[in-house]
């Protein structure tokens, strides 16, 4: 099954949700999303739930030669989360991404910044977190995403996307208390050729969700 767009594949998802807050499975929910495919998804989540809706930005980290080639990812303020057994194939040390690093850093600081317009982040304390992507490929993103959540003390964190890879599924079993995949195809190459419309969405396209436009 592929999904038209991001709003139907955020109805699809928030309608497995709502299933699981009927049965008391998630209680006191905050939604947060990552930007920017993950923003729509998670608008639909949020109405459906009922629940504040705000963003967690993460940022991958690039192979200096070839930024598409995840090496590793960074959320909040945490260190770098780098995927060692790509830095050993690739013959990197960590020390070689500083400058990467720095960018990333910078950038998520930007967006941060833009995103929330002199809101405070949300209290997660106590929370049942539900954290939205458009999708899963590899899983580092989310990695670094779901253990910055940890340190902010919820109660629960669920991982739920539309679609995702079984490697990465399995991944991130470790890392959040529950993962929700409506979609795991067992030959993945790209979360947007399960989505018939996957436009690139821009900082405008995530204030607007993020307002209830």
């Amino acid at each position: 099954m592929r999904f038209h767009d991001r709003v139907h594949a955020g109805r699809e998802l928030a309608e497995r949700l709502r299933i699981r807050q009927e049965a008391g499975a998630l209680t006191h929910p905050v939604v947060l999303a990552l930007p920017r495919g993950g923003v729509t998804v998670a608008r639909e989540v949020a109405r459906a739930l009922e629940a504040p809706l705000d963003v967690l930005v993460a940022r991958k980290i690039g192979a200096p030669f070839q930024e598409e080639l995840g090496v590793g990812a960074l959320a909040g303020d945490d260190p770098p989360l780098f995927d060692e057994r790509t830095l050993d194939e690739l013959g990197l040390e960590e020390a070689a991404l500083d400058d990467v690093v720095e960018r990333e850093r910078a950038e998520l600081h930007r967006r941060e910044e833009r995103y929330r317009q002199g809101r405070p982040a949300p209290e997660l304390r106590d929370r049942t977190v539900i954290l939205v992507d458009d999708g899963v490929a590899t899983g580092a993103t989310a990695r670094a995403a779901l253990r910055w959540l940890r340190r902010q003390s919820p109660e629960r964190v669920v991982l739920a996307v539309p679609v995702c890879s079984p490697q990465a599924a399995e991944l991130l079993r470790g890392e959040a208390d529950e993962v929700l995949c409506l979609q795991r195809p067992t030959v993945f190459l790209a979360v947007g050729e399960w989505y018939e419309d996957f436009e690139q969405l821009t900082d405008d396209d995530v204030l607007a969700a993020l307002h209830g436009q």
